[in-house]
Formats: C-alpha cells, structure tokens, sequence
C-alpha cells in the first residue's frame, strides 16, 4: 500500500478566515473533504459556500489559515496552482467559447509540445465519457447546445486536466429532472472511482438524494457535519437558520375562479429577429397560482413583459378581464395588446409585476424604500410637489411586516442582501392591490426562510382573489405551491397540467418536449 492511499482526506481546511474590508466572509473553518466522498455543502444566502470554495479553487486567497490536499499542506494562489494539485470548480455561469467544439474548448490553453493534436485529444475525451457514462457530441458547437450539455463539457474539461477533487456550484439549478438524474449517475461513478466531490446547493432534497456527508455553513462560520443518511430535510434547515422553520406550503383550493387573464395566439421576436414565443395560449384565473415551468430561455421571460406591455407583440391577443361588481355576469374584457405600461395602468386594468431583474427592472438601487415605493405613486400626487407621506407608511409598513433588514427606509436598496432587496420588490407590488400579480424567478437565490416568507405572500394573494402567475425553476417547489402549471419549451406550450395530479417526470418531459397544445386542459 502506498502512502498516498493511506490517506483519509483529499482537502482538510484549517482555520480558515477570509476578510472583504471590515466584511468577515469565512470565519474560522475547519472542513473536511474525504476521499471517494460526495460531500454537499448547505448555508444560506451570504453564509460563505461560494467564498470558502474560491479559495479552495485560487480565485480568492485566505487571511488565515491553512488547506491540505492529500495531507499535505499546500498554498493556492490562483486557479492554475489549484488544477496542478487536482482541483476543478465548475461554475453557475460556463465559461465556454460560444463558436469553438466541445473537443477545442476542453483543450483550450493547454500546452502541449509541438502541435496541438486534436484527434489525440478526442480519443483521451472519448475515453473520459465512456468511463463516466457521458453523453455528448465533441465537434458540436457549443452555441448549438443546451444547457447540460454546455455543463458536460464544463466537468469533462475539469477532468481531462487531470482533476481529482471537482466542486460543482449548483449544478442543478437549470436542468430538467431527467438531466438531474443523469448528473448525478455520473456523480456516483466518478465518486466510485475515488474521485472526490463538492456540491453545492439549496435543493435540499437533492442533497439527500446524491451525498454522502452534509457540512454546514452560517453566517460565515462552520456549523457541523452529519451523514446524509442520519439527516432529514428539517433537521438539515434548521442546522442552517439556527431555530425551527416550517417547512409545509400551504395550499388551499381555488374559491369561484373566474378568467382573469386570456391569452391566445401570443407570438413575439427579438430586436434580431429571432422568435421568442410561438402561438402560445393559455388562461389565467383568478384566486389560483398558475406555475411557469421550462428550461431557462425558453420564453418564460419574454412572456411576462409581453403581457406587461415592456416587449412587442407580432401576433395574438391578451384580454384582461376585470373583477366583476355582480358576481352573476361576466365583466367587460380590456384588450392589452399595443399599449404600454402606462396606458395599461390608465385603462384601469390593476396588474403587478415582479421582473427577474430586481435592481435592473425593479427598483432603483441608489434609492431608498421610500423613493422605491414612490415610483409606484409619484403621478398621484397633485400640483408640483410629491406625496411622500403615503410611500413611507407603505415602506415602515413593508419594512415591519416582512422584517426587511435595513438601518433606516432611506438605506440604499443596492447595499441590501438579494433576499431584503426581493421583500422590498414583492411587497410594494402586493401593496398595489392588483387583479393579477406576475412573478419571474421570485425566490432565485434566496435562503431557504426568505423563499418561505414569498411563497405565503402568494399564498394570501391567491385566497384574495389575486390570480397569480408564478415563473420558477424548482419543480418540487412548482408542484406543492401552484394549483395548475404550464410548461414552455422553445417558446411554445407544450401542454398545461393540474399541479396536485402530475409529477416532476411528466413536466421535465415537456419541458424538452416541443409540440404539445395551448389550449388549457
């Protein structure tokens, strides 16, 4: 037996501290990485996962502290010192040159002697894939491919340097459930062969799905470990937050739903050109959540600012139908196709918009919740001074009431954490009282008690009467919250199915699957 296969661990951090000005990211962490391990890493939003593993990959470099790699200690100064000690990270965003192969991506700035032979190179990436169960087409253009494709390159890449420890940064977080599975085959395989490996994630189940040990973040400091098999969904929340969270989301029965929002034939292109929704139809009703489910850019974007007057319309129609005073007829409809923002609202038509863009789209991030809140009311005031009493009492309102962490209401919105700055954006269109409310990717990046806090938010909307349109990209979160859930694929509904009665397989199978119906079942 060697000595190095008498070692335990691939990585044992010690001690580590990392500072961004008076900002204590990591404190003090001690983590273990053994070796042939899947080892998942939890923490909420800003507790330091993505911070303690830039260290470990040479992006950042520790205050204090010391990392081991094979029990020996080792300095990582930058990425090139990581992948020489056998450290891939696979990033959220791919970092892939859109016009070259998978094969001329995966050998990019290698140095090799004399010249680059890249049908060598295909074989050893051949031999790669086969070992590990990967699927992919080396002389396909990666602007040809889809998004766990693009990620297959990204791990082969890793890899094929000769990579034995690889983090993945929410690998999960844009694949379809079957793509999920697939990941995580090829996890256990690379695992199997003693390779060891980092995820992380918020999607908790997962996490007891594909690990094997579970290490704890908070607020920068490490908690503990447990092995997943000892761990439950609960217990590892409550090891994140520091107290017990409810974990139930709550969802009554739609009460009297009636057509709120009918959209038939929507088509729309792109300022080049390029065709973004196809005859898409569907409708929404009110006192229920309708869910929007599909792989990332297949439409769901450009269908909410459609509706919302911000994108072009080619083709198609979108009627609104107000709340009716005599519940016994049926209100007069508004068609919206053609106007603006503006004219929407002055046509009385009450509808709110929550973009995927917070601080682009959303909010004006140098100013206040005050200011924030006034942009919503600044043409109801009357001569030529602003009513700046009405938005502060919604701010301390809002600020209260969804506990909003900021030192005053004029406290910048851009220097607040992504979780304080969504609570600010959904509370002032929840304030607005509308018919219809429109969220896109509301709970993208927020801690898993943040997302809880929105997801009741809708909830009460819903049971107003408010129907609601909820873009997201957690399954398991679409099928408990939402009543009914249509699903995009290349921009055309490929069918709409009641959220208590499907499952993740049948809308991860229309989520790749173009060609089903618009029309609602």
């Amino acid at each position: 037996m060697t000595a190095l296969e008498t070692v335990k661990n691939a990585i044992r951090m010690e001690h580590i501290t990392k500072r961004f000005g008076n900002v204590v990211a990591n404190h003090d962490i001690n983590l273990e990485l053994h070796k042939g391990e899947i080892l998942s890493l939890l923490g909420e939003n800003g507790s330091g996962k993505t911070t303690l593993m830039n260290m470990l990959s040479g992006i950042y470099y520790a205050d204090e502290g010391q990392i081991y790699v094979n029990d020996q200690p080792v300095t990582i100064s930058s990425p090139k010192d990581a992948f020489d000690l056998g450290i891939g990270m696979i990033h959220q965003h791919f970092k892939l040159v859109d016009v070259f192969t998978a094969t001329e991506n995966i050998v990019l700035g290698l140095k090799d002697s004399g010249r680059l032979d890249l049908k060598k190179a295909s074989r050893k990436i051949q031999d790669i894939c086969k070992k590990y169960g990967f699927e992919i087409d080396l002389n396909q253009k990666i602007y040809e491919m889809s998004v766990s494709q693009k990620q297959t390159v990204e791990i082969v890449k890793v890899l094929y340097r000769g990579a034995d420890i690889l983090i993945l940064d929410e690998p999960t977080a844009v694949l379809t459930p079957q793509e999920t599975e697939k990941l995580f085959a090829i996890m256990r395989n690379m695992r199997d062969d003693g390779k060891s490996l980092i995820i992380i994630t918020h999607k908790l189940h997962e996490v007891l799905e594909v690990s094997d040990r579970v290490a704890v973040l908070r607020k920068g400091e490490y908690v503990g470990d447990v092995a997943t098999k000892d761990a439950s969904s609960q217990s590892l929340t409550d090891t994140m937050v520091g107290r017990a969270v409810s974990l139930n989301i709550n969802r009554p029965q739609p009460v009297n739903p009636r057509k709120r929002l009918v959209v038939e034939g929507l088509t729309v292109y792109d300022h080049l050109g390029v065709k973004r929704l196809s005859n898409v139809s569907f409708t929404a009703l009110s006192g229920e959540i309708l869910g929007i489910a599909g792989i990332s850019g297949s439409g769901q974007r450009e269908l909410l600012e459609a509706i919302s007057g911000l994108y072009p319309i080619s083709e198609g129609s979108i009627r609104f139908y107000p709340p009716a005073e005599d519940s016994a007829e049926e209100p007069k409809s508004r068609q919206l196709v053609g106007l603006d923002p503006m004219a929407i609202r002055k046509c009385g038509v009450s509808m709110a918009f929550v973009p995927e863009d917070r601080l682009g789209m959303g909010l004006v991030g140098s100013m206040g919740m005050t200011g924030n809140m006034m942009l919503r009311s600044w043409n109801k005031s009357k001569g030529v001074f602003l009513n700046r009493k009405a938005p502060e009492t919604l701010a301390n309102q809002i600020w209260k009431e969804l506990d909003v962490v900021t030192p005053s209401t004029s406290f910048p919105v851009r220097r607040m954490s992504g979780g304080n700055v969504q609570k600010v954006l959904v509370g002032r269109e929840i304030a607005q009282d509308p018919a219809v409310l429109m969220t896109a990717y509301a709970v993208r990046g927020l801690d898993i008690n943040t997302s809880y806090t929105i997801y009741n938010l809708l909830t009460e909307e819903k049971k107003k009467g408010v129907a609601v349109i909820y873009v997201g990209e957690d399954l398991d979160v679409l099928l408990e919250l939402c009543d009914r859930i249509l699903v995009l694929c290349g921009g055309q509904v490929s069918g709409i199915v009641d959220a208590r009665t499907t499952d993740k397989l049948q809308v991860g199978t229309l989520m790749t699957h173009v060609g089903g119906g618009g029309a609602d079942e």
